[in-house]
């Protein structure tokens, strides 16, 4: 029972040491590395949040990068195999960070301009949930899924080593940018450039 206490904290801990708020780059990956899991998911939920659960299409198969469950950070089950057939962005951030605190609204608004187009989807970590929900309420981006990823899980999965990073993922699933965006900038371009 102890151990499986001090894994997150451990997790958490090794996180920071490995972080800085909106340290390094970008990258535009030659491939779609990082994005297969290093162990198979759990049966996933089907979303049944406020965000109308996933705005993929129906008939697309989920590639290796979606095929993950999550809980949202208002405690409703969320299935990535949902965003399957559109541009997908995973914008990983934290609570106390104010470098995703600066991103909040430029992330918002790619989402709102991009509705039924491509997923936009936070997944939230290095914190408790209580401190995610409050970040979505304060920054006003409620009107996107949160991943409430307490554990780590997504961000293992898709090697995050930092907070304040963007993961933008093709239609096929393959991971075309990943990376930091001061402020958001170039978000806007290079979802657009994926939607047409």
């Amino acid at each position: 029972m102890r151990a499986r206490t001090l894994l997150p904290a451990a997790l958490t801990a090794a996180l920071l040491t490995l972080t800085a708020c909106g340290s390094g780059g970008g990258s535009a990956p030659a491939g779609d590395e990082g994005t297969s899991p290093s162990k198979p998911s759990s049966p996933a939920q089907s979303p049944t949040d406020s965000y109308g659960g996933g705005s993929g299409s129906p008939d697309v198969k989920a590639p290796a990068a979606l095929n993950f469950a999550a809980t949202t950070v208002d405690g409703k089950p969320f299935d990535a195999k949902t965003l399957a057939g559109k541009p997908t962005v995973l914008w990983f951030w934290a609570p106390w960070c104010p470098t995703c605190k600066g991103q909040a609204a430029e992330t918002a608004k790619v989402a709102a301009n991009q509705h039924g187009k491509a997923n936009v989807v936070g997944v939230a970590g290095l914190d408790k949930n209580a401190a995610m929900r409050a970040f979505v309420s304060d920054t006003g981006t409620d009107s996107f899924p949160h991943l409430s990823d307490e554990k780590g899980e997504v961000w293992k999965r898709f090697k995050i080593t930092q907070q304040s990073y963007y993961v933008i993922l093709d239609q096929t699933g393959k991971t075309v940018y990943e990376g930091v965006l001061p402020g958001g900038k170039g978000l806007a371009e290079k979802v657009a450039a994926l939607t047409g």
